[in-house]
């Protein structure tokens, strides 16, 4: 049986976060959606929160702390570097995809176009993740 997982949502874009809560919603997923606007917002709740995530899904570009810095620092913490962090993204930029890999991603997934296809996308994102066995450092 698949667990229920807190999801660290990083993301600037009020649209793309309303768009993940319906989709949970839509699957029927009863997974804890916890929410930042940007690196900085995210390493905030990181590092002022006893409970760490169990995944984090994170955009690339955004305002203050970028994707591609937020990832820099997370997985440079000896605690936090074992979280596992999904790129969610609209860039199809060879070079964030090289320099995320890396930096350390669990993986990179483009944002489709279509809204069937993005329900699709994050559902198997889901069901791999509450399935496989995390490490709670």
């Amino acid at each position: 049986m698949n667990k229920q997982l807190s999801i660290l949502f990083i993301e600037d874009d009020l649209v793309e976060t309303m768009k993940i809560h319906r989709i949970i919603d839509k699957l029927g997923l009863n997974h804890h959606i916890h929410e930042a606007k940007n690196g900085e917002q995210a390493l905030n709740y990181l590092n002022n929160n006893n409970d760490l995530p169990d995944i984090i899904l994170l955009d690339l570009n955004m305002p203050k702390i970028n994707g591609i810095e937020f990832l820099k620092i997370l997985k440079n913490d000896e605690v936090m570097k074992y979280i596992p962090t999904v790129i969610l993204t609209t860039s199809h930029n060879r070079k964030d995809i090289l320099e995320c890999y890396n930096i350390g991603i669990a993986g990179y997934i483009i944002k489709p176009l279509k809204y069937e296809d993005y329900v699709s996308k994050i559902d198997t994102l889901l069901s791999y993740w509450s399935m496989n066995e995390l490490i709670k450092a």
